[in-house]
């Protein structure tokens, strides 16, 4: 019910990145949020089947890179792909933060971050995390957001 007009959202793009047992990845995210006045804490969703959220539970971080607008072939590679069938990082220009997260060095900006808790919701699982280190990389750049990739034929609805 709520659906259409959600939709309305004009959400920007994240990639996801996490690792553990010398296992990494990145995925797609677009619901995140600033849960404290002072930015050090946030709330991402990550989809329950998703291979990301694996690795997050066992390692308890994950790394948020902040998509711009020429990174828009990246939905493909790292959102309808799961990191148990392809190896999601190949050919891609990363780095690993300082918790052992990949992230994106073309993006504007990524947050490394230590999960506090999860909360159930629905199909997705809130992780709320700490800020333990923000990096701008591009501040420049314009910011992928759902609506860009509505236009471009990228997103269903």
């Amino acid at each position: 019910m709520a659906k259409s007009f959600l939709k309305l959202k004009n959400y920007e793009v994240y990639a996801i990145g996490a690792a553990f047992g010398g296992k990494l990845n990145l995925n797609i995210a677009t619901w995140l949020m600033q849960t404290s006045m002072d930015g050090k804490t946030i709330v991402v969703a990550l989809f329950k089947p998703d291979f990301t959220i694996e690795l997050v539970k066992n390692s308890k971080h994950l790394c948020i890179s902040l998509l711009a607008e020429n990174q828009s072939n990246l939905i493909n590679k790292l959102g309808r792909k799961s990191g148990r069938e392809v190896e999601k990082l190949k050919n891609l220009d990363f780095g690993i933060s300082p918790e052992g997260c990949p992230f994106l060095n073309q993006s504007i900006g990524y947050l490394d971050c230590e999960v506090v808790s999860w909360v159930e919701a629905g199909d997705h699982e809130l992780a709320i995390c700490k800020v333990l280190k923000m990096q701008m990389q591009h501040p420049e750049k314009t910011p992928l957001r759902l609506n860009y990739l509505r236009e471009k034929g990228l997103v269903r609805g």
